[in-house]
């Protein structure tokens, strides 16, 4: 079985993955065409590895019960798949928010903070290409939560 990936390195596997030398620049106008279609592929790519390691994960499910001789190694292997598919589980939450973000692009909203309206800024794009809401909308969120969570 392979170990589960993380989705930061998924995530840098698919920037890899895309050609040419173009990488967004603060010197362009914001979600110019260019840093659109940066994205797009960029989110597509990244759905792409999402979809390919979890076929490979049903491919080992499919391929048979485990059987190991040993109780600890039976244990051990069990163990590994639990955390296998609660890594698969995560990641189809994010195959969402990719979804999600790919169509922001397709309806013109794509880096721009649901909150505030404000650009959610290229290093934060880059860096999460899923964000929905700049830094300090985002940190205020989590605020809110913990304060609503602590009561």
């Amino acid at each position: 079985m392979s170990t589960a990936i993380d989705d930061i390195d998924v995530l840098a596997k698919a920037r890899r993955n895309i050609s040419g030398d173009y990488f967004p620049s603060p010197d362009e106008d914001y979600m110019s065409a260019r840093q659109l279609e940066y994205f797009r592929t960029l989110l597509q790519e990244w759905k792409r590895s999402i979809l390919a390691a979890s076929k490979d994960t049903l491919q080992q499910l499919q391929d048979g019960p485990m059987r190991e001789p040993d109780l600890n190694d039976r244990a051990s292997s069990e163990t590994d798949w639990g955390i296998e598919l609660r890594t698969r589980d995560r990641q189809r939450k994010l195959i969402a928010k990719i979804d999600s973000a790919l169509r922001r692009i397709d309806e013109g909203e794509y880096g721009y903070c649901e909150v505030t309206g404000e650009p959610i800024g290229l290093g934060r794009l880059v860096a999460r290409p899923i964000a929905t809401m700049t830094v300090e909308a985002q940190e205020a969120h989590e605020r809110r939560e913990k304060i609503s969570r602590d009561d």
